[in-house]
């Protein structure tokens, strides 16, 4: 029986185009062309006029060249036409000769891809791991022999020659195919007996080594014919049954399938659909009841097929144990001990007859994959792997990271053993940012204590670090939302045996989850039940793990493969529990590792819980929040210290802007807060610039883009002027200067850059949080209060009771004093209704016009005008400014200057408050509220 070889490796590549092949258009005939009569003529004429000009009877015989040019150009057109015209059809036989090698080549490679989809006995043979794999193509059809089949390659073109209504024919056709037919009622083997019997033989085995014995019982009719079958495991099948019979024998009842030897002259069994006449070794007729075509069939011996029946009986004895080993508790294994070789992580979790198995992640690793399907004893296995390191070793020898990304809580249970430095069960908002930090942060940590050594790994007596061991359940799923970690994960796979950093990897499935980058590095391999065969042989690169039991009987068996293992070797998971763990953590196992993984921020945190805070003198750092840096692997109490001068705390409203000012004012000596009154705020920014506040002062300007937005335009300016000069004056004079605001635009977007530091809490969005300075990486759409980001550190700031609120600004209420004072505001009912109850209070009232009647020995009198009145009367104007009371209502800030004629900014009036200024005897301005009504005097 010859052996074909499922490919070549000599073979050239498949051809890149697959599109249609185009044979190329026959040339054209060349065009005959016309007498040349203008060649002809045109030497006859001009003979003629020669001679007519000259008079030479010897100019006339230059006509006779006419014919001669005439009868050259027409030869010489024939001549380049017909050598046109081969050289086209040698370019069309080039490019024929093209076509024909690219069809050649497709149907090579269609034709080695038709046989390793659908192999013979042969194939098989050949390709020993196809045997069995599960695959819906083959389980379908067997194949009958070689022959013609349909290609799938087409040729257009060309003309309409027998050669080329050849090569398109041709193409249609692929030779030497698999010619197939359906796994369905039977077949029927007629001709010589020598010759079918072995043709039957073929077909018996190539069932056999399709379909494993679970999927095919094979039966065999009384006589010894093929007692060579008697060995297929097959023949104790529990799958479709097959039935085998010679010539008079009857199938058994229920058979699905018939393979029939019959003589030529009888008719075929009723369930054999398909009948194979062979003629001669090379020739056999197939009917399939569409047609006669044309095969040639395989064949095989007798000795031929009784080894293959060897082979396949022992690959199932392999595959199937007789007895699969007991389960055993994991305590009783480690009383047992293990040999521990130096700096290995030896253990036994496992059994294998009875005995305690010993894997050595170090030796047999550095990294292993742990696979099977939900419900096979996955997460168990990882627990009493865990577990058992743990039992056997101290935490300066090993700790532990482990991570859980099924929704379970499988790990919480081992948080309490001293070996585990974290346990993580989400990786939602920053946590994939995380643990990428975390991760990245502890090879450099290894990096920098092996060089402080002078060592090359972990290995060297000089290094004093236990091994790290990163255990993810359900890593598929980790990958699925976050495909960034492949990277990490992939270094470290690369970088971890020098640097004591292992992997334990559990999955569902292999194939298109853990790259090959990754899984090259994971050479120890544990595979619990799989649902395909596929999987299983991507993890320990046989089906065993596809054939355990499903089902509570096979919860818990595994299949383990090392890296220098010949072949597979089946154990059962030692189970741990709770009280196993509970004596674990309870005894001494070396010192407190240190930690690896810190814990999410909380959403909410109180500034009792992070210490004792300073008494706000020099030196002193308040607390603002707890802080998570990643990087370092820390999480520690965020401080402002008055060297830090000053920070922008930005942030939608709700993010918690207020409480981090908060949090800092209550554990300082001194404070000043400048909330959204602008009249406070104005006075404020005045007496600061006059007087700075003593040292050790947090001045806070809350919500300060608010507070700038309602100033006037002049007042804007200056008072952004006066924060700008507090902010830089802030480390000269001792002050911790913090501002809020809600949007860094307008005035405040300038001077945004004169904090030093800036704290950025959650925004309306991306772009928000880019414009706030912040990174777009570390924006997060979803963040509680308090959380945010300061010098690219999350940090969640700590919560304190809320200062007391100012009381609004009060005003003097001005009376109008005995003797003669001025009122300017503008005419309107507000104006006349307060002249109207002043007049009714006893004030005389009188207009800018009449102040010559004005009384100064007299009660009290107003002299009242709008600013253009005032200003038209400027000498009353400048009387009343210099010796009297001068009242500018609040509304008539734009002519203030004019009518006082001071230049600088009065203290600001709000608008609405009933507010104005007064200037007595030409002195300061001074704010003073307005009251319509006076009660009378005395």
């Amino acid at each position: 029986m010859p052996h074909r070889r499922a490919s070549d490796a000599s073979e050239p590549a498949p051809p890149s185009d697959d599109g249609e092949l185009i044979l190329p258009t026959p040339p054209a005939p060349p065009r005959r062309g016309g007498p040349p009569i203008l060649a002809a003529v045109a030497p006859v004429a001009g003979a003629v006029v020669i001679w007519a000009v000259t008079g030479h009877v010897l100019a006339l015989w230059l006509a006779a060249l006419g014919p001669l040019i005439a009868v050259a150009s027409f030869l010489d057109h024939r001549r380049l036409a017909r050598r046109e015209l081969r050289e086209a059809e040698r370019r069309a036989d080039r490019a024929r000769d093209g076509v024909l090698r690219q069809l050649g080549a497709r149907h090579r490679h269609e034709r080695e891809a038709a046989w390793r989809r659908t192999p013979d006995v042969s194939g098989y043979l050949a390709d020993p791991e196809e045997i069995w794999r599960r695959s819906a193509a083959r389980e379908a059809v067997f194949v009958v022999g070689r022959g013609t089949a349909p290609s799938v390659t087409r040729i257009s073109g060309g003309g309409d020659t027998q050669n080329d209504r050849s090569i398109r024919a041709a193409a249609s056709r692929l030779t030497d195919a698999p010619v197939l037919a359906p796994f369905e009622g039977g077949i029927a083997v007629a001709g010589p007996p020598i010759l079918a019997t072995a043709v039957v033989r073929a077909l018996v085995l190539q069932l056999c080594l399709v379909h494993d014995p679970t999927r095919v019982e094979l039966t065999l009719g009384p006589s010894n014919a093929h007692a060579w079958a008697r060995g297929l495991p097959h023949r104790t099948g529990s799958g479709v049954p097959v039935a085998v019979l010679e010539p008079g024998e009857h199938s058994r009842p229920g058979a699905a399938f018939v393979i029939a030897r019959v003589d030529e002259s009888a008719p075929s069994p009723p369930a054999c659909a398909v009948r194979l006449r062979v003629r001669s070794p090379a020739v056999a007729e197939l009917d399939d009841g569409s047609g006669l075509s044309e095969v040639v069939p395989e064949m095989v011996d007798a000795a031929q097929a009784a080894q293959v029946a060897m082979l396949l009986d022992r690959r199932a004895g392999s595959l199937t144990p007789t007895a699969d080993p007991e389960c055993v508790g994991l305590g009783a294994l480690l009383e047992g001990g293990v040999p521990t070789r130096s700096g290995g992580l030896a253990t036994v979790f496992v059994s294998a007859d009875g005995q305690g198995a010993a894997i050595d992640l170090v030796e047999d690793g550095p990294h292993a994959v742990v696979a099977g399907i939900t419900g096979s004893g996955k997460s168990e296995l990882l627990i009493s792997w865990i577990v058992a390191l743990c039992g056997h070793y101290a935490t300066t020898d090993v700790v532990f990271l482990l991570a859980d990304f099924k929704g379970g809580t499988a790990f919480d249970a081992l948080a309490v053993l001293p070996h585990v430095t974290g346990v993580i069960t989400d990786l939602d908002g920053d946590g994939a940012d995380r643990a990428i930090r975390s991760l990245r942060a502890e090879m450099r940590n290894r990096e920098a204590e092996l060089a402080r050594c002078g060592a090359r790994d972990v290995r060297d007596e000089q290094v004093r670090l236990p091994r790290l061991v990163i255990v993810v359940d359900e890593f598929a799923a980790l990958l699925g939302d976050h495909p960034e970690l492949q990277a990490v994960f992939t270094d470290v796979a690369a970088r971890g045996r020098a640097l004591g950093m292992h992997l334990i990897l559990g999955t569902q499935r292999i194939a298109g989850v853990v790259r090959d980058a990754l899984l090259a590095n994971c050479p120890l391999r544990i595979s619990l039940r799989v649902a395909d065969r596929g999987d299983s042989r991507a993890v320990v690169g046989t089906d065993d793990a596809a054939l355990i039991p499903g089902g509570r009987a096979g919860a818990g068996l595994a299949v383990v493969r090392r890296a220098g293992d010949p072949s597979p070797q089946r154990v059962r998971v030692a189970l741990s529990d709770g009280a196993l763990i509970a004596s674990l953590a309870a005894r001494e196992s070396g010192p407190p590792p240190r930690r690896i993984w810190a814990p999410p921020l909380p959403e909410r945190i109180t500034r009792e819980e992070l210490g004792p805070t300073g008494d706000g003198g020099p030196g002193a750092r308040s607390v603002l929040g707890l802080a998570d840096d990643p990087t370092r692997q820390r999480q520690y109490p965020l401080t402002m210290g008055l060297e830090d001068r000053s920070l922008l705390i930005l942030g939608r409203a709700g993010s918690g802007r207020t409480t981090a000012a908060a949090v800092l004012v209550a554990q300082a000596r001194g404070r000043v807060w400048l909330d959204g009154d602008p009249e406070r705020g104005w006075d404020e920014l005045i007496a600061m610039s006059a007087e700075p506040p003593p040292t050790g002062t947090v001045i806070v300007l809350d919500e300060v883009d608010t507070l700038l937005s309602r100033f006037p335009p002049d007042y804007t300016a200056e008072a952004l002027a006066r924060i700008e000069a507090v902010v830089r004056d802030a480390g000269h004079h001792g002050h911790l200067v913090v501002a809020t605001a809600r949007r860094l635009a307008g005035p405040l977007a300038r001077s945004a850059d004169l904090f030093s530091r800036r704290l950025i809490l959650a925004s309306s969005g991306r772009a928000e949080h880019v414009a706030f300075g912040g990174e777009a990486a570390d924006y997060l759409p979803d963040v509680p209060p308090g959380r945010g980001v300061i010098d690219g550190v999350r940090v969640q700031v700590a919560i304190t009771a809320a200062p007391a609120r100012c009381a609004p600004t009060a005003a003097d209420l001005w009376r109008p004093p005995r003797g003669v004072s001025g009122l300017v505001a503008p005419l309107g009912p507000r104006m006349r209704d307060a002249t109207t109850r002043w007049s009714e209070a006893g004030i005389r009232i009188l207009a800018v016009e009449e102040a010559a009647g004005a009384d100064p020995d007299g009660g009290r009198t107003v002299l009242v005008g709008d600013p253009e009145t005032w200003q038209r009367n400027w000498r009353t104007l400048t009387r009343v400014r210099s010796e009297h009371d001068l009242v500018i209502d609040a509304a008539c800030a734009p002519e203030y200057r004019t009518i006082t004629g001071d230049r600088t900014l009065p203290p600001l009036c709000e608008p609405g408050r009933s507010r104005g200024w007064l200037s007595r005897r030409g002195g300061p301005p001074r704010r003073v509220m307005l009251v319509p009504a006076i009660e009378p005097e005395g």
